[in-house]
């Protein structure tokens, strides 16, 4: 006996009427599609004309109790003179420079960030980097940071650390060496900022919990028993 799956897979094209339960019902149409990875079959039961949009309905295979085959497929969709230009719904054929454009530009758009990532730097080191690739060609080599191919700043990425790639070209190690001035006060500005927040936050849930030990822990009261002021006799 020819297994259920195999038998809709030859039938793909053919219309066919298909039983289902537990639910009971009865579905006729063109056999779209038989999945053997999810197990699934998508039938059309629009009628057979081209220019009518189809209107499918998927079933669990699990769930066909019986199926035969009405009609089979045109001839135009045997085995033998199978086209794509046949297919119901049409399908439309692929724009494949344009695909493999936005895939080397997605590929290079990759390649560029990764490039633009430090390997092995500091925080700060790729901070600066960043400022400094938001004006001016900037690009690593290893550790170093080359800004214009004009200079390179070594670590520790200070302003003695900047020397030129070329003798003599003192404008562009001046204008480096402000830029690097500039932005390291930036990073030590909200460094120091960043430090006055957590020490303000801590200081307030220290006081939010003495607060909360003097709260619960309230000064003694007189008693009963306590002895009150003497009267005069």
């Amino acid at each position: 006996m020819v297994p259920l799956e195999a038998a809709l897979s030859g039938a793909i094209g053919a219309r066919v009427r298909i039983s289902t339960n537990p639910a009971s019902s009865t579905i006729e149409g063109t056999l779209f599609t038989a999945c053997p990875i999810t197990n699934l079959v998508a039938i059309n039961t629009a009628d057979g004309k081209q220019t009518q949009a189809g209107d499918y309905h998927i079933i669990p295979i699990s769930r066909i109790q019986s199926f035969q085959i009405v009609s089979l497929a045109p001839s135009s969709q045997t085995a033998e003179s199978t086209s794509f230009t046949d297919a119901v719904p049409p399908l439309h054929a692929l724009d494949t420079r344009s695909l493999k454009n936005r895939e080397a530009n997605a590929v290079a758009k990759i390649q560029e960030s990764e490039a633009r990532r430090g390997k092995g730097v500091t925080r700060e080191a790729q901070d600066l980097f960043d400022a400094f690739s938001r004006t001016m060609p900037t690009r690593w080599d290893g550790a170093s940071i080359i800004v214009a191919d004009a200079v390179v700043i070594a670590p520790l990425y200070r302003v003695d650390d900047c020397r030129p790639l070329v003798a003599g070209d003192t404008a562009a190690l001046a204008r480096v060496r402000k830029v690097l001035e500039m932005e390291r006060k930036k990073i030590e500005l909200r460094n120091s900022s960043a430090t006055m927040g957590s020490s303000n936050a801590f200081a307030r849930s220290g006081g939010a919990s003495k607060d909360t030990r003097n709260s619960s822990n309230p000064p003694p009261t007189s008693g009963p028993g306590a002895a009150g002021p003497r009267k005069g006799g």
